[in-house]
C-alpha cells in the first residue's frame, strides 16, 4: 500500500467529511473554468476552488493566491516569463498533524496548489517545493511557464515547511521528515490525475516530474520508486543523499570551520576545494556562509541526528568550535559525520537514492553551485545511474557558471549565468524524447555564450523544428 501511515481518528474523519471554500465565481459552468464544481480533490481535508482570469505568478500574489516571498532568488529579476492564461487553482491541504505551513492561517502542513489552464495540453507536471519552503515556490521559474505552454500543474510544501521542518509531528523521528516528502508528491500525484479527469474529462496523457533542488531530489526519487506514476523527469541540480557520502554532512561543516579564513588563508581554501567546493566560486561564500551553509548544516542535520547538540533544537548559530557531542554546546562546524553513530547513517539510508531510475531523466546542474557543489552532487548521480545500468534513461547537462540559485546572476552577471533558460530547454527536450522519439542531446557542458540574452536564452540546448523555447 502507497501510503501505509495510520490517520489519527480526527484525521481520518477529515477524508470523510472534507471542508469546501468556494469563490463568488465557483458556480460558473462553462469558459476558461468549466466543470469547477465538479472538482473534489481525493484525500483532501480542505480544498479551495477559484477561477482566475490570470494564474501567473505575479497576478496570484497580488491577490493573495500565491506568495512572493516563497519564490524570492529562484529567478533572476532579468527573467520573463510567457503568459500563464486563465484557468482555476485549487488550494487546499491533505491530513497531517503537524502545523509548521501557516499560509492562509491554516496552520497545517501537506498543503498543495492545483492550477489547471483554460487551454490543455493533455499532459501535467508535478513538482515539490525546494528547499523547506512552501507549495508556491516553484510559481515563478516552474508554474508560469508550464501553464502557457498548457500543462496542468500541482506543486506540495512536501508536508513540512522552514527552518523548523524536522519537529513533523508525532512522526518526527530522525529522517522521518524527509521521508514524508516522498509519500506526499506521490500523494499529490495520484490526486491531481483525478483532479485533471474532472475537470477535462479525461485523464492526461503523460505526467512529468520535475523540480529545483530538494523538488530534484524527489524527482529523482519518485523515478527511481514510483516510476509508474510518471512518463519523465527533470532535475534542476536535485540534492544528493547517501549513508557513506557524499551528502549536506560531509563538506557543510568544513566550509563552516573554515571560513572566512579560506578568504585569506590559502590552506583554508584548499580544504573547502577538498571537499568539493570549486575553484570559482569563491565569490560566493560570503552570501553562502551569511545565508545557506548555516542554517542548512544545522536545520537539516536536526532532521537525521537530534541527539548531536543533546536537547538544543538546530544548534547555535554561527559557531566556530563547542562542546563534545551529545551536549547542547556541541557545535556544527565542528560535526564529523564519519564517526556518528550508525542510527545516524541509517536515517540518511532511509532517504538515500540509488540511481536506478525506471523513465527518462534529464539533470542539470551548475558549474559554480556554492550550496551543493557539483562534484559532490549530480557527477556522482551521474555515476550512480551509469553504474546501475540505466545511463540510457539519462542526460545529463552541465551549466557553465551557473549557480544554486538564479538571482545570483543579478549580483554576480560577469560570473554567473542562469540555468532557468536551460531547465526549459531540458524540459522540451524530454517531452520530445519520450512522445516523439527524439533522442536528446549527448552529456555535455553547456558553455555560456559570449552574447545574447544568457538570462532568457540557453542556444546549445534549444531544440531545432519546432521544439524550441
Amino acid at each position: 500500500m502507497l501510503f501505509r501511515r495510520r490517520m489519527p481518528p480526527l484525521l481520518l474523519a477529515s477524508l470523510l467529511t472534507v471542508a469546501w471554500l468556494t469563490s463568488p465565481a465557483a458556480a460558473a459552468p462553462s469558459g476558461p473554468c468549466r466543470n469547477q464544481q465538479a472538482i473534489r480533490v481525493p484525500g483532501a481535508a480542505l480544498q479551495r476552488v477559484e477561477c482566475h482570469a490570470n494564474l501567473s505568478a505575479v497576478a496570484l500574489a497580488a491577490k493573495g493566491r500565491s506568495d512572493a516571498s516563497d519564490w524570492a532568488t529562484l529567478n533572476s529579476k532579468q527573467s520573463r516569463n510567457p503568459p500563464a492564461g486563465a484557468g482555476i487553482q485549487v488550494d487546499g491541504y491533505f491530513p497531517d498533524d503537524s502545523t509548521t505551513n501557516t499560509t492562509y492561517g491554516w496552520n497545517h502542513d501537506s498543503q498543495f496548489v492545483i492550477r489547471l489552464p483554460a487551454k490543455w495540453n493533455g499532459q501535467l507536471v508535478i513538482t515539490g517545493a525546494p528547499g523547506v519552503r512552501k507549495q508556491y515556490a516553484p510559481d515563478y521559474i516552474l508554474s508560469d511557464w508550464t501553464l502557457a505552454h498548457g500543462y496542468a500543474y500541482a506543486s506540495t510544501d512536501k508536508g513540512n515547511t522552514g527552518t523548523a521542518f524536522y519537529d513533523n509531528g508525532k512522526r518526527s523521528a530522525p529522517g522521518q521528515a524527509v521521508r514524508e516528502w516522498h509519500d506526499r508528491v506521490a500523494q499529490l500525484t495520484v490526486a491531481t490525475k483525478k483532479v485533471v479527469a474532472q475537470r477535462y474529462g479525461r485523464a492526461p496523457s503523460r505526467t512529468w516530474m520535475t523540480g529545483i533542488s530538494n523538488g530534484g531530489y524527489l524527482t529523482r526519487w519518485q523515478l527511481e520508486n514510483r516510476p509508474w506514476l510518471y512518463d519523465g523527469g527533470v532535475d534542476w541540480e536535485g540534492t544528493l543523499m547517501t549513508p557513506d557520502g557524499p551528502n549536506l554532512f560531509t563538506y557543510l561543516p568544513t566550509a563552516l570551520k573554515n571560513y572566512p579564513e579560506a578568504q585569506l588563508d590559502s590552506a583554508a581554501r584548499q580544504r573547502m576545494y577538498d571537499v568539493g567546493f570549486e575553484p570559482g566560486s569563491e565569490v560566493l561564500w560570503p552570501d553562502h556562509y551569511a545565508v545557506y551553509w548555516d542554517l542548512t548544516q544545522r536545520t537539516y542535520r536536526e532532521a537525521f541526528d537530534p541527539g548531536y547538540d543533546g536537547d538544543t533544537e538546530a544548534g547555535l548559530p554561527f559557531c566556530k568550535t563547542g562542546g563534545p557531542a551529545g551536549t547542547p554546546t556541541a557545535c556544527d562546524a565542528d560535526y564529523d559525520y564519519a564517526s556518528r553513530p550508525q542510527a545516524v547513517k541509517d536515517a540518511v539510508a532511509s532517504v538515500s537514492l540509488t540511481g536506478r531510475i525506471g523513465k527518462p531523466l534529464i539533470t542539470l546542474h551548475g558549474t559554480k553551485d556554492a550550496l551543493l557543489p557539483i562534484s559532490t552532487d549530480s557527477d556522482v548521480y551521474d555515476a550512480m545511474i551509469d553504474a546501475a545500468g540505466r545511463g540510457g534513461l539519462h542526460r545529463y547537462y552541465t551549466i557553465e557558471d551557473g549557480n544554486h540559485v538564479d538571482d545570483r546572476y543579478d549580483l554576480f552577471p560577469t560570473e554567473i549565468r542562469p540555468i532557468l533558460p536551460c531547465y526549459r530547454e531540458a524540459f522540451l527536450r524530454l517531452t520530445s524524447w519520450v512522445t516523439a522519439g527524439k533522442r536528446p542531446p549527448a552529456d555535455q557542458t553547456v558553455r555560456r555564450p559570449a552574447t545574447g540574452d544568457v538570462a532568457n536564452t540557453c542556444p546549445q540546448l534549444a531544440a531545432t523544428g519546432g521544439y524550441g523555447s
